[in-house]
């Protein structure tokens, strides 16, 4: 199975954002460090999720010129579903007393991000209902009209700044703000980044430099009235998401040393199950034991990784093998956080 360079690398830059926002904002922590880099973390995972997903599904196509949802499902639910369920079982019985029955279920079903309002133990499986829809939908999507994959992707990325005007000018509330169509700009620009890399020559180093600064400034940009808010969603935030894609092609076209370091490339790999555990500690009003906390929510992870995710992700490579010939594939290491 071939790994795709530097992808985990940003997986560890994504999940570290994530960490250290939710450090930050819950341990009281002196550190200058923005909160809206936790969110922009969060962005990074999704555009990587449409990128490998797609790529992953265009391969299949290539090969059978057809894409099959049930062994899709089959293969999402072997990686993603086993962290999960065993994170929902071990903070159901240690949180019961916070936690009420719907609570539980919206994170289950994953409509957690259409919940009003979560048990701050499972506030940060949004993210992860966003992507297990996205699952659910791009692929039958991508079956369905495959020769229009190319138009949906770009009309849905156009119609994310105005589902997002929409909320602003109704002053929206509740589930709606955290839906799909919020994010599905990311996710969009990732299924486009592996439909035309092939295509797209290599990305100078001085244009990743100037896209990079992009990606750590424009989350900084104070939308604090409708004409600035505007700017935000039509100029700053389509510049976000390409300027995220563009690095994501470079890096992948020339590989950064750091990128692909061991343990750089490591902490990407356990990122999944780091941002399931992350929560318990690094969120938790209760803990007050600053960077420390970081090293236990890793080692969570770890007990994790190495005692679910990887038996399940051998189980799958094991149904694989049985049910037809090996054929050399992308891994499906999940960009969820």
């Amino acid at each position: 199975m071939k790994r795709i360079p530097s992808l985990d690398g940003l997986r560890a830059i994504s999940i570290t954002l994530v960490v250290l926002c939710h450090l930050v904002k819950w341990n009281h922590i002196d550190l200058p460090f923005p909160r809206v880099y936790g969110t922009l973390g969060v962005r990074i995972f999704f555009l990587l999720s449409g990128f490998l997903i797609t790529k992953l599904l265009l391969r299949e196509y290539e090969r059978t010129e057809t894409i099959s949802l049930r062994e899709f499902y089959i293969r999402r639910a072997y990686r993603i579903l086993p962290a999960a369920l065993v994170y929902l079982l071990v903070v159901a019985v240690i949180f019961w007393h916070e936690m009420r029955w719907y609570d539980i279920a919206a994170a289950a079903l994953y409509v957690a991000n259409m919940q009003a309002s979560l048990p701050w133990m499972l506030g940060h499986l949004w993210s992860l209902s966003i992507e297990e829809q996205f699952y659910l939908l791009w692929p039958f999507a991508l079956k369905t009209w495959f020769r229009r994959r190319t138009a949906m992707l770009i009309g849905v990325f156009a119609f994310t700044p105005v589902f997002m005007t929409a909320l602003y000018v109704f002053h929206a509330r509740g589930g709606v703000v955290s839906s799909l169509p919020v994010y599905a700009d990311g996710l969009a620009i990732g299924c486009l980044l592996a439909i035309f890399a092939p295509r797209i020559p290599r990305v100078p180093g001085y244009i990743a430099v100037f896209m990079t600064a992009a990606i750590f400034l424009v989350p900084l940009f104070p939308a604090n009235n409708p004409p600035k808010t505007l700017f935000q969603l039509f100029v700053l935030q389509p510049l976000l998401q390409i300027s995220i894609a563009g690095v994501v092609l470079h890096v992948i076209q020339v590989p950064y040393r750091f990128l692909n370091w061991g343990p750089v490339s490591w902490l990407g790999k356990i990122s999944y199950s780091l941002y399931l555990w992350q929560e318990v500690f690094c969120s938790n009003p209760s803990l007050k034991l600053g960077y420390s906390l970081a090293l236990l929510a890793v080692g969570a992870a770890c007990l994790s990784y190495y005692f679910v995710e990887q038996p399940m992700l051998r189980l799958r490579e094991k149904r694989a093998q049985q049910d037809r010939p090996m054929v050399p594939a992308l891994e499906e290491t999940s960009s969820a956080a």
